[in-house]
């Protein structure tokens, strides 16, 4: 075998095995181009997929209400927010236990005299001896006289003091107040005189 047939020998050979490798390319690069396209399919509809899930899930969980007024985007978001005012809570009565507590009634700082103080109030002066009596006994004639542990006020120590129409702490107030009181308990001033003597209260 001479050289020139050795050399092609082998020449052959080399090109053999590279035709083998070319063709096992060529298999390769086919199957992944094979491979890749049911991806792209996949791909495709997993898009289409997903677009119908969140279809759902929005038609599902974010329900449009068409009772509910359109928002006007013309104006600020803020301003058209509705805020519902709590209810109060309703005013307790002046005589309710949960009301809060009046304020004093003012002192008297005005003058006049005991039978100043009868007269104006329309005590007839045929009483005026017996409301003395009591007066004196009470307050001592301090229209301001204030009982420190019940809260009885003025003349003739009104308890409570609010129930005085006016104010307690007015002289005239407390007697035209006594008057009715002595009447209408004692059928008198005579009577209330009687009931105090024997109790030392009235």
């Amino acid at each position: 075998m001479t050289v020139s047939t050795i050399a092609g020998n082998r020449a052959a050979g080399h090109w053999t095995r590279l035709r083998a490798v070319l063709a096992s390319t060529a298999v390769v690069g086919f199957l992944g181009i094979a491979a890749a396209a049911p991806f792209t399919t996949t791909s495709a509809s997993a898009d289409e997929e997903y677009a119908q899930f969140t279809q759902r899930i929005h038609q599902e969980f974010v329900p449009v209400d068409a009772a509910e007024p359109a928002m006007d985007l013309s104006v600020s978001p803020y301003a058209q927010i509705v805020v519902e005012k709590p209810e109060e809570a309703p005013t307790p009565a002046p005589g309710d236990p949960g009301a809060p507590p009046a304020a004093p009634a003012p002192r008297y700082t005005g003058g006049g005299s005991p039978a100043d103080w009868m007269a104006a109030a329309g005590i007839p002066e045929k009483d005026w001896g017996y409301v003395d009596y009591v007066v004196n006994r009470e307050s001592g004639w301090n229209p301001n006289a204030t009982n420190a542990s019940s809260g009885a006020c003025g003349l003739v120590q009104a308890l409570p003091c609010s129930k005085v129409p006016g104010n307690g702490y007015d002289p005239v107030d407390n007697l035209r107040w006594a008057d009715g009181y002595a009447k209408g308990r004692y059928g008198s001033w005579k009577g209330a005189y009687d009931f105090w003597v024997a109790n030392n209260w009235w």
